[in-house]
């Protein structure tokens, strides 16, 4: 078993001080919190970063709510801040997006749509485009659901396959395609040439991305969770599946934590906390190697930039309870509790007999 000192630190300060990151990925089963994680996780790299950009590729689209701000598909300033930007992206092709209407752009368009998932791909190449042209220091990407962030991670790949393909095609076919723009009667822009020159740039784009994204200075992928076993097997499919793809992680957030804490004495959080126990034991065996951060789990929901900041302290340093079971103060606060509810039953009682108010059965 590996010293104490060998274990990572179980804060994402790693992530922070990373200064070569370009692309971080934050994502997870659905309802583990991915956009809570991910919104903090920018603020706290906007305090350290010269600009930061934080893009939801989930069609539920829940940064506005987190942030309590309307954001759209352009890069907007996020309140209270000189140096977050947000958008919301549907990485999704919509026809009048493609231009195809009519003419040579409704061909490529067709061709394109022909080959499996590259109208995703093709989408998500136009996003990166635009992004890449914008000056961040960092993107932080908010995905959705665990099988559609693999999809989003498998595009550079998909794209390259298919424009591979097109290509194929275009050498197979000859002039067919010159041909075809004489026959649509569409001018020089929609000729073979510049079909051709926009794939080969947009493939370009795709590798360049794609290298980035395996290179474990510029791209990381911070994995959300809960303690429950459904989470635990979908994070162990994800960190599987990004180790195929060459994709670095090192970094688990695991939340809604249950801390045995505060004189607890409900027997329904007592069978919670012991189930959680076990998965977390399993997290703590599996992934011995990676920063694990526990989070609290809280009786409101996080939403606002000061709520997020508030809940952001439990992302640099490890969360600790107020009391821990067994110590003197613990044993105080139980005593205190226990009295204030004995007062409380007493005064219903006395209430009941009154005939005031009927004891609840």
């Amino acid at each position: 078993m590996a010293g104490q000192e060998e274990i990572p630190e179980g804060t994402i300060r790693n992530v922070l001080e990373q200064e070569s990151l370009k692309w971080v990925f934050v994502g997870g089963k659905g309802g583990v919190g991915k956009t809570t994680c991910s919104s903090i996780l920018s603020i706290l790299l906007a305090s350290v970063r010269s600009s930061v950009l934080i893009i939801s590729t989930d069609p539920a689209h829940n940064l506005s709510d987190a942030f309590q701000q309307r954001f759209t598909k352009s890069p907007t300033l996020v309140n209270g801040f000189t140096n977050l930007y947000a958008m919301e992206v549907d990485p999704t092709v919509e026809p009048e997006e493609t231009g195809s209407s009519d003419g040579m752009d409704g061909f490529l368009s067709d061709l394109a749509n022909s080959i499996p998932g590259i109208d995703e791909a093709m989408s998500f190449a136009e996003m990166l485009k635009l992004v890449q042209t914008m000056d961040y220091s960092v993107i932080v990407f908010d995905t959705a659901p665990t099988g559609h962030t693999l999809r989003l991670l498998q595009f550079p790949s998909t794209l390259e396959k298919g424009l591979a393909k097109m290509m194929t095609l275009k050498s197979k076919f000859g002039g067919l395609l010159g041909q075809m723009t004489r026959m649509f009667g569409v001018g020089e822009e929609f000729g073979e040439d510049a079909i051709l020159g926009r794939l080969e740039g947009m493939k370009e784009v795709i590798e360049q991305v794609n290298r980035q994204f395996k290179d474990p200075d510029l791209t990381t992928f911070v994995c959300v969770c809960i303690p429950e076993f459904l989470s635990l097997y979908e994070t162990e499919r994800l960190v599987q599946e990004l180790t195929k793809f060459e994709i670095d992680t090192h970094n688990i957030i695991i939340n809604q934590v249950l801390f045995d804490e505060e004189g607890v004495e409900s027997k329904l959080l007592k069978a919670r906390m012991k189930m959680q126990q076990k998965y977390l034991d399993q997290f703590y065996m599996l992934y011995d190697d990676f920063n694990i951060t526990k989070l609290p789990l809280l009786p409101q929901e996080v939403c606002g930039v000061e709520a997020l900041k508030d809940f952001s302290q439990h992302f640099l340093k490890p969360y600790k309870p107020l009391f821990i079971r067994g110590t003197l103060e613990e044993i105080e606060i139980r005593v205190s509790r226990l009295q204030e509810q004995l007062k409380e039953a007493e005064s219903e009682l006395e209430r009941a007999r009154k005939g005031k108010k009927p004891i609840n059965s």
